[in-house]
């Protein structure tokens, strides 16, 4: 009986392209500023809020490239860590 090689043989899997990227907080904390309004273009690694967390300004960027879809905080809000801050399209 063959032996099926599956194991070596590389798997090909297509990437969708994701309609929503999620910003979120790293570690529980306070919204200090939003750096962008809804329906601004933000490109990958651009500062889009600025929390305070350990007495520290962390400024939070995002993810990836697209236009701001919705802010789900304001300043002055207690977030969680890993609450969405921001959606990203």
């Amino acid at each position: 009986m063959p032996r099926l090689e599956l194991a070596n043989k590389p798997r090909v899997r297509k990437r969708r392209k994701a309609l929503a990227v999620n910003v979120e907080a790293p570690m529980v904390g306070k919204i200090l500023k939003i750096e962008k309004k809804v329906g601004d273009p933000v490109e990958e690694d651009e500062v889009v809020v600025i929390m305070e967390a350990m007495k520290m300004e962390i400024p939070i960027v995002a993810p990836t490239s697209g236009v701001l879809k919705e802010v789900k905080v304001s300043p002055g809000q207690a977030v969680e860590a890993e609450e969405v801050l921001a959606v990203i399209e």
